[in-house]
């Protein structure tokens, strides 16, 4: 029976380290770049935008090309934090790969 007492201490550490994590992660910031740098977006690890900023070069193009190259900053961004995310999960995990909203059943 101690195996088992064994084995839910252990996930439950594990359970309190995916917290911290999680609140880590929330204090991550990833950037993105689009079009040769002319656009520049900042993510919060919560993935609430932070700042978007339009380099002088990309204010005489039509707006259309500005809003596309705000998104795909923004996509950029994303993939960067999502990569950081992962990083600082697997350290807590020791590599698995859990999903950041993982919860235990207890």
């Amino acid at each position: 029976m101690t195996d088992f007492s064994d084995m839910l201490s252990k996930a439950k550490a594990m359970q309190e380290n995916m917290k911290k994590a999680q609140e880590e992660i929330k204090k991550i910031e990833a950037e993105g770049f689009s079009g040769g740098n002319l656009v520049k977006v900042i993510l919060k690890g919560d993935y609430e935008l932070k700042t978007i900023e339009i380099m002088e070069g990309a204010k005489s193009e039509k707006q259309e090309i500005i809003n596309d190259l705000i998104i795909a900053a923004y996509n950029n961004a994303k993939e960067n934090l999502k990569k950081k995310s992962a990083e600082e999960l697997s350290k807590v995990t020791g590599g698995l790969n859990l999903p950041l909203d993982f919860k235990l059943p207890f």
